[in-house]
């Protein structure tokens, strides 16, 4: 049996620049959602997002004319995966550029590049259209960016699940790894979603929180009884998982190992989950399966936790059901912290449950004023807590009723 470990963590995201600025704001319950100030949002009901610094992009990994060349889901995404592969210490020589490959995803992708040249295309006609454009919209070319400068010529996708395709591209490359197709696969997820259609889309379903914009970082709280929508959040997380004895030779860094994988389908909804939270349910029984653990040996949920009025308690349903002979489970919402960041949200918490493990302490839920049910599982509120964890599972819920989890553990 192969197994596979994480030995490089990346990310950017509302909180931080690299791993250790966000891991260390979110233990110190700080927020990185704002007001949008990047277009004007008067007349958008919904006026607040975990939007990203322009001055967290480093011009040393995307140059500024470059930048001009790729939509920003991309940009983010190269700058995590090269935390993440310098984090590594990997170098692709060529006997080992074809068992390494990249699966990196985003469940969006270039929708302010293809809301632009749309703008363009009515106001200027066709001549003015970047012929960028596509290369700089299609998902699979951040894949392809990273293949390309880091000399990975293995297996090379970038799955498109919305919300659950950071999860998705971990557990993919880990059963590719697995499976012995590869050695090593850089993975995760990207996401710049923060435009004024991604905004007016989200808010025309309803879905966005529209309740605090006075407050913006008390608008993402889930599992309280006055959340009203989630957050939209911005950002990448980009993992580097290795086969064991791969990365023994080569004397890697071993920050954990990925245990289980479990995905399902709710064929339920197009938007909204299974009321009986049997789709979350079934994901996570099966990464349980898989990774041959008890229930009692998962010490802590990164839930999905989006701050929204049914798929909250839906997920809270499916975990007590499957842990509940569990008395000592521990359960937070990363989202509080930083917003949902769609197909980037699922790598992203990938890369603070690792942390979580590694450091002994697991993050808060921020904004958990008012619990708006009893459970026996501790939900962290407000502040985070030390505890020593050996088996983490995260939950990744998507659109179209996608559900996927992952166990990660010592």
């Amino acid at each position: 049996m192969r197994r596979v470990v994480v030995t490089g963590l990346g990310t950017i995201n509302p909180l931080g620049k690299n791993v250790d600025s966000s891991w260390d704001a979110l233990i110190n319950s700080k927020s990185g959602v704002s007001k949008i100030s990047r277009f004007k949002v008067d007349s958008f009901p919904c006026k607040i997002a975990g939007t990203i610094d322009d001055s967290y992009i480093n011009e040393e990994i995307v140059r500024l004319r470059d930048q001009r060349k790729v939509d920003r889901f991309i940009i983010l995404g190269l700058i995590a995966a090269e935390e993440a592969i310098k984090d590594s210490g990997f170098i692709s020589e060529n006997e080992d550029a074809f068992r390494s490959g990249v699966m990196v995803g985003s469940g969006i992708g270039g929708l302010d590049t293809i809301y632009k040249n749309s703008s363009i295309l009515d106001n200027q006609g066709i001549r003015k259209i970047s012929p960028f454009f596509i290369p700089s919209s299609l998902i699979n070319l951040l894949s392809g960016h990273i293949s390309i400068r880091h000399n990975l010529k293995g297996p090379n996708s970038s799955p498109v699940t919305a919300c659950a395709t950071g999860t998705h591209a971990i557990g993919d490359s880990f059963t590719i790894i697995k499976n012995n197709k590869a050695d090593l696969m850089v993975c995760g997820g990207a996401e710049a979603a923060i435009c004024p259609l991604g905004i007016s889309g989200f808010s025309a379903a309803r879905a966005l929180c529209d309740s605090f914009n006075e407050t913006p970082e008390k608008g993402s709280r889930p599992w309280d009884r006055d959340r009203s929508g989630f957050v939209m959040g911005e950002g990448a997380g980009v993992l580097v998982l290795e086969e064991f004895e791969h990365a023994k030779k080569r004397k890697a860094k071993i920050y954990g190992e990925v245990k289980g994988y479990g995905m399902s389908g709710d064929a339920f909804h197009i938007t909204k989950p299974s009321e009986d939270g049997n789709g979350g349910f079934r994901a996570m029984e099966m990464a349980l399966q898989e990774s041959q653990l008890n229930q009692e040996d998962i010490g802590y949920v990164n839930a999905h936790g989006t701050s929204t009025q049914v798929g909250d308690v839906i997920e809270l349903s499916a975990v007590e059901k499957l842990f509940g002979l569990n008395k000592n489970l521990f359960m937070s919402s990363n989202k509080s912290a930083i917003g949902h960041l769609l197909g980037a949200a699922g790598a992203v918490e990938a890369v603070f449950s690792i942390k979580s493990i590694q450091s002994k302490i697991l993050p808060p839920t921020l904004n958990l004023d008012n619990p708006d049910r009893k459970t026996n599982i501790n939900l962290i509120p407000h502040e985070s807590i030390s505890k020593s964890v050996k088996n983490i599972i995260s939950n990744s819920f998507g659109f179209g009723g996608t559900n996927a989890s992952l166990i990660f553990g010592l």
